[in-house]
């Protein structure tokens, strides 16, 4: 029978709550102020809050505010450990695991020098400790494997902000930190399931210790694969009921499942919710105000509570004794020494230079939320007492203050080099792009020559990450294949899904898959719209009410059949130069085609009025000065024209002729006119009479340009 919670209990527990996410967001703020991690200010919230200062000095006050009996510690630690899985569900959504396989080998050396060494060191100090130090629950053995896997974890939030702060973010070592940093943190939490396991189950021998680590990489082997299926079931179906309710229950219900079985294993919630929040990050049908709201909610009350929760249980008092200032004075250097020193030599072997891989040392000894939930978890455990979690909560906060200054200092002594100053200049200019970072395409279709060429269209524009859905209707599995064949072998080396659905409304039917958080819908147009100017109905109604930008690809006269598709389809590129929103998305288009197909391309800029036949004026140059920044950074060639005529369109027409083109890409918006979608004359008037292939980037109508 469930004992009610009697009326004191709740108002201490509502004036905690109170007390500490107020104190705690402060003096985060005036961490930020100062130039320092928020994390910072609200650990030192706890501690002032508890017997450090606030306890000491107002003792009766702090006995009736924190009583410290079993009901009163058990709500307010529900609040911080629900901020714990929480924190580490958004530290999921932040780790990148195409960042860790794009940068490969160059991240085994740092990482594995930034784990070892400390770990290493770690050990060896936790083995040589007084017994003072170890918790109740503790041995010799168990405590030097917990201190060992304390010193070896870095904090992946600290690292990004501080690296983010100082515009390191993009540069060959803040990559190679970062990544190895997510190493840092998947191995840290591994370890520290074998070590829970070895607490809760009381012995310590090879089989068990064997048993623990094939279950937690079972683990995150089946979480990676089947538990990816299955979040990305449940989150496309509470996309299709629709509304952020849904979502928002999806995500957390997944997180808290995950959390509820690692728990089971005896291996602690904290590393099912990092792998779930991994997951989550990863699926496409995960919602972008979701994400951004757990995020919000994390950092603005359930992570400032745990942290001022974290800081409660620090007595610095314990430590002001020549022992334990001494032993604290060590855990600190060590750690520092010894993460710094595995860091630089790993550094050194990923092909860093010695202030690259100096740099790299001093951002991965910043420690953070990581270490706050393992010293909670040892803590919890017993096996750290006051002395040594007070010691682990000092390390953080000496660490996390430590590496901004330091940093700061040596980043202005890294000089870009020639290549990587290269890509650093086309990041900064592909980061606006309007439509080549999309990263889930829907391509609906039922076979056919002209769905083949926007196969490859869509495969050139996206990113290599990005991921491609093959939507058809009203066909079996058996004859699917066949069919598209000519479509799916478009992307080899691209994560592409195929969708089979039956039912009587296509239009229907695609909408609803476009609407389940794809950013781009793409359409190969049927042969019979040259010279009829028709499209099927259901075609008609996606076209008019699709919520998502949309490519609608018609082959042109020189892709007569799939041979000629497998021989440079796109060899010569006319792109209309408008500077429109709508305009610079054909552009992105036509410059990853370029670079793909080796292709030529062409920028004309069709002056229909106003203006006379001499030279172009000085708002034209500008932006043929644009144009040809944006497709270097592409990587691409392009040449530019200025032309006068009273349609646009047929002088794009006109050009491409005459420039031997076997390619049109266009930018337009469209508006629904007496039931259909229009598009525009002089797109509709291109798909219809061009002998190129046209390609013309709609946007709905919502998208037009600001």
């Amino acid at each position: 029978m469930l004992t009610p919670i009697g009326e004191h209990e709740l108002l201490i527990f509502w004036v905690q709550i109170v007390v500490l996410l107020g104190v705690a967001r402060a003096l985060g703020l005036l961490a930020q102020q100062l130039n320092q991690p928020r994390i910072v200010g609200e650990l030192a919230a706890g501690v002032l809050l508890g017997p450090s200062v606030f306890g000491r000095l107002f003792p009766d006050l702090a006995a009736w505010i924190f009583p410290g009996d079993a009901v009163q510690s058990a709500l307010i630690l529900a609040i911080a450990w629900l901020g714990i899985a929480m924190l580490l569900v958004v530290t999921g959504f932040e780790t990148d695991l195409a960042l860790l396989r794009k940068l490969g080998r160059s991240v085994v050396g740092l990482s594995v020098g930034s784990l070892v060494v400390p770990l290493t060191f770690g050990f060896g100090l936790g083995w040589i400790m007084p017994e003072v130090f170890w918790g109740e629950a503790a041995n010799r053995l168990s405590f030097a494997m917990f201190i060992g896997v304390a010193l070896s974890i870095s904090a992946l939030t600290v690292i990004a902000k501080i690296m983010t702060d100082l515009g390191l973010m993009r540069r060959n070592v803040g990559q190679l930190t970062i990544a190895s940093g997510m190493v840092n943190d998947l191995v840290g939490w591994m370890l520290l399931g074998v070590v829970v396991s070895v607490f809760t189950s009381g012995r310590i021998d090879v089989s068990s210790l064997g048993i623990t680590v094939v279950s937690v990489i079972a683990f995150l082997v089946l979480g990676l694969t089947v538990g990816q299926r299955f979040a990305d079931a449940v989150l496309r179906r509470a996309r299709s009921v629709g509304g952020f309710g849904p979502a928002l229950t999806a995500t957390l219900l997944i997180a808290f499942v995950f959390g509820a079985i690692t728990q089971g294993l005896g291996v602690e919630a904290v590393l099912g919710s990092l792998v779930a929040g991994v997951i989550l990050g990863r699926s496409r049908y995960q919602r972008a105000d979701v994400t951004r709201s757990i995020e919000v909610l994390s950092n603005a009350i359930f992570a400032p509570i745990f942290f001022a929760t974290a800081g409660l249980y620090v007595d610095l008092g314990v430590l002001f004794t020549p022992s334990g200032a001494l032993w604290a004075g060590l855990v600190i250097l060590v750690a520092s020494v010894a993460k710094f020193t595995g860091s630089y030599i790993g550094g050194r072997f990923s092909g860093l230079t010695s202030v690259e891989s100096f740099a790299s040392g001093i951002g991965l000894n910043a420690r953070g939320t990581m270490e706050l939930v393992l010293a909670t978890v040892g803590l919890s455990l017993g096996a750290l007492n006051e002395a040594s979690y007070a010691m682990v909560i000092l390390l953080v906060v000496t660490t996390s203050m430590g590496a901004g200054p330091a940093l700061r200092v040596v980043a202005r002594r890294m000089d870009a080099a020639p290549e990587e100053a290269e890509r650093l200049q086309r990041e900064k200019l592909l980061a606006t792009a309007v439509i080549a970072d999309a990263q889930s395409v829907l391509l609906p279709t039922r076979g056919g020559l002209n769905s083949a060429v926007a196969a490859r269209v869509v495969d050139a524009l996206l990113q290599p990450e990005s991921s491609v859905t093959v939507f058809t209707v009203g066909t079996s599995p058996d004859t699917a294949s066949p069919q598209l064949a000519g479509v799916t072998s478009a992307f080899p080396d691209r994560t592409s899904h195929l969708r089979i659905e039956s039912g009587e409304d296509a239009a229907e039917l695609i909408l609803e898959e476009a609407g389940l958080g794809y950013k781009l819908v793409t359409l190969g147009l049927n042969d019979d719209y040259v010279g009829s100017h028709e499209l099927s109905e259901p075609i008609q109604r996606v076209i008019a009410e699709s919520p998502v930008p949309m490519l609608l690809v018609r082959r042109g006269q020189s892709i007569r059949d799939a041979a000629d598709l497998r021989h440079r389809p796109f060899r010569r590129i006319v792109v209309s130069v408008t500077g429109t929103r709508q305009g610079r998305a054909a552009e992105e288009l036509a410059f990853r085609l370029a670079t793909r197909y080796q292709a030529q391309v062409l920028g004309v800029h069709v002056v229909t009025r106003g203006s006379s036949e001499s030279e172009p004026s000085s708002a034209v140059e500008r932006q043929f000065e644009r144009v040809r920044e944006v497709a270097g950074a592409y990587g691409a060639d392009i040449s530019v024209v200025t032309r006068h005529a009273p349609a646009a369109a047929e002088e794009l027409a006109r050009v491409a002729t005459d420039w031997q083109a076997d390619t049109i890409v266009i930018g337009a918006s469209q508006r629904a006119t007496e039931g259909r979608p229009f598009l525009g004359h002089g797109t509709e008037w291109l798909l219809e009479h061009a002998t190129q292939t046209v390609i013309g980037v709609v946007f709905p109508q919502t998208s037009e340009e600001d």
